[in-house]
C-alpha cells in the first residue's frame, strides 16, 4: 500500500485533506492499490479505476477511466469533453459524501471487473 502523505503530491492543505480522506475510504475496499502515476494517486485493482486530479480554484478531481460507461445516477460525473474519462469535482472535504462516492467507485469496479 503507498502512504499518499510520503507521495509529496504537490497540493494545498485543503486538497491534501480531500486526497486524505478518498484515499482512505478507496484503500478500506479489498484489492484496491494505490500507485502514483504523474505525480497523482491513482488506484487500481485489475486496471486502472481512478485517479485523484489537483484542479483549479484549490479542489479535487476524482476521475474515472470509464466515467463514461457509468449510470451518472446523481448526475456528478462530468465529461469535460473527455472521451472516456469522467469526473467528481470536489472543492471541499465537507463535499464528499461516502455514500455517493463509493456508489460511484462501486460501479467503476464492477466496469473493470467486466474487462477480465
Amino acid at each position: 500500500m503507498t502512504d499518499i502523505l510520503e507521495m509529496n503530491l504537490p497540493v494545498s492543505d485543503n486538497q491534501m485533506e480531500i486526497i486524505l480522506r478518498l484515499h482512505r475510504l478507496f484503500l478500506d475496499i479489498p484489492g484496491i492499490e494505490c500507485k502514483k502515476r504523474f505525480k497523482i494517486p491513482f488506484y487500481y485493482r485489475h486496471s486502472w479505476v481512478a485517479y485523484l486530479n489537483p484542479i483549479k480554484k484549490d479542489g479535487i478531481e476524482l476521475c474515472f477511466l470509464k466515467g463514461l460507461e457509468m449510470s451518472n445516477h446523481d448526475g456528478r460525473l462530468q465529461s469535460k469533453d473527455r472521451k472516456m474519462v469522467a469526473g467528481i469535482s470536489i472543492y471541499s472535504p465537507a463535499e464528499i459524501g461516502q455514500d455517493s462516492i463509493l456508489d460511484h467507485f462501486h460501479e467503476a469496479l464492477i466496469l473493470d471487473e467486466e474487462k477480465l
